[in-house]
């Protein structure tokens, strides 16, 4: 395709696909995570990505809490996105198993920047609206709350002081070091065409 359009196709499905990818995996990490859905922000969640995922659902059956149908499905997702992309931008395509590896690091990747991010918004609201009802921050603090309480049970707050945030964000730039940099640099992956990188 190229050009122009292959360039306005590329800007829509990287945006609007990085969106609808966004709610399944947070599906799948609240689920992972038990978190409260009675919240309007996840019902929605639930809403959205309930038509797609029912066929994953007939064949790939959930295990302790973990939804493997919504990460089926994300993947699937990621690696048709991909393709479309590529094609788009005027170039053949892949293999297929290139293009499932690519979608692959882009979902591990997404899932890293996901509780980052999380993480940042979560010490933000800590100090200008530590007991806010938002149902995003409630979702946040829900997503995150299974690693917050873990790392709390290593390093206790100090002095009122929760140095946790600090240590998990590390954490998550040294598995971003020794993971994803080494998958990128292997796959060759070409970060225009892989949603979450």
């Amino acid at each position: 395709m190229g050009g122009a359009l292959g360039q306005i196709v590329t800007l829509v499905v990287a945006n609007l696909g990085a969106l609808y990818i966004l709610a399944v995996l947070l599906r799948f990490l609240l689920q992972a995570a038990r978190a409260d859905f009675y919240n309007p922000l996840t019902q929605a969640i639930v809403r959205i990505t309930a038509g797609p995922l029912a066929p994953f659902r007939r064949v790939i059956p959930g295990y302790r809490g973990f939804d493997f149908a919504s990460l089926v499905l994300a993947l699937a997702l990621n690696s048709l996105f991909t393709a479309t992309m590529i094609l788009a931008a005027g170039f053949s395509l892949p293999s297929i198993g290139i293009i499932i590896s690519w979608a692959f690091v882009g979902l591990l990747s997404f899932v890293f920047n996901i509780y980052y991010f999380g993480l940042i918004i979560q010490v933000i609201a800590s100090f200008i609206a530590p007991f806010s009802g938002n149902p995003i921050l409630l979702m946040i603090y829900q997503i995150l709350d299974p690693i917050n309480s873990r790392v709390r049970r290593v390093i206790p707050p100090m002095g009122g002081l929760d140095l946790s945030p600090l240590f998990i964000f590390l954490g998550i730039k040294v598995l971003q070091i020794i993971i994803l940099t080494p998958l990128v640099q292997q796959l060759r992956l070409d970060p225009r065409f892989v949603i979450g990188i």
